[in-house]
């Protein structure tokens, strides 16, 4: 991933900054009305980084999901007591130990909003909790309904040897299975499905034309994942927009990481820059 991943976020980070030193005054006003804002309104510590730490610890230990999710969450809930105790029982409606209970599970599930002094931020900190994820699980679910509908009827391998009909070489092969993956995520509409579907189809000619599996994993990490939040009615695109509240098709223009990406991985593949093929066996 890194022969991909780190020109890409170069290219990407340059962008960003021939784009800073052309930004207009108004941009530098607001940005210091956001900030102003925010910490007018929120305890920000270093310490509050210790949270996503541990979370980082749990997940590199590779414990259950339903224990390190429900860490998370009880985390997140002791730490906005700790830090933000004043916001907390504002949303629990008292500041005794029943609004800030209260107002603890009503961050958790329910919607919660909080005035900032500033319409940018107030609509960003603004959320729906578990109830607001609901539209997403339940797209994530008929994704997974779909894609196996697809996999299983044959739709899905019919479709993959009419592009793997021409493959002669590496480059060929890698932008077959770039394209796969950007369409999986078109039609099946959940990242991970994509990733499964590209890697399951694509593994046999792969081993077959002798290159390592790591080159198919690459691939698919540089079109099936990074692709997902670009496509509105994905369950990634759906989520970031739910989050931020920034309708996807708005901040696509600027996702340069993701665009150029699966383009970045076609070009390595031409170059053949660290791809090695293994001894094929007859």
């Amino acid at each position: 991933m890194l022969i991909t991943t780190v020109p890409s976020i170069t290219i990407a980070c340059i962008i960003f900054l021939i784009a800073s030193l052309t930004h207009h005054t108004e941009s530098s006003v607001m940005a210091a009305e956001f900030s102003e804002a925010l910490k007018g309104t929120f305890n920000i510590s270093g310490w509050l980084l210790l949270v996503p730490v541990i979370i980082g610890v749990l997940i590199a230990k590779k414990l259950p999901a339903m224990i390190t999710l429900s860490v998370a969450a009880l985390l997140a809930a002791v730490t906005a007591l700790i830090a933000q105790p004043d916001l907390v029982a504002q949303i629990g409606g008292g500041s005794n130990f029943q609004g800030l209970f209260k107002g603890s599970f009503i961050t958790l599930y329910g919607s919660t909003s909080i005035e900032t002094g500033f319409e940018a931020l107030d609509s960003l900190v603004q959320t729906k909790g578990m109830n607001g994820m609901m539209s997403t699980i339940f797209l994530i679910f008929c994704a997974a309904t779909f894609g196996g509908t697809l996999k299983g009827s044959g739709m899905i391998q019919s479709l993959t040897d009419a592009l793997t009909r021409h493959i002669k070489g590496r480059t060929s092969l890698v932008a077959s299975t770039i394209a796969t993956g950007v369409f999986s995520n078109l039609v099946a509409g959940d990242q991970y499905l994509s990733i499964i579907l590209t890697t399951s189809l694509y593994k046999k000619l792969f081993d077959d034309m002798g290159f390592e599996s790591r080159l198919l994993s690459r691939s698919a990490e540089d079109s099936a994942t990074v692709t997902s939040v670009l496509i509105p009615w994905n369950s990634c695109g759906m989520t970031q927009s739910t989050v931020l509240k920034v309708p996807t098709l708005e901040y696509l223009p600027y996702c340069f990481f993701n665009l150029i990406s699966p383009l970045m991985s076609i070009l390595v593949a031409a170059a053949g820059y660290r791809i090695t093929r293994r001894k094929v066996v007859s």
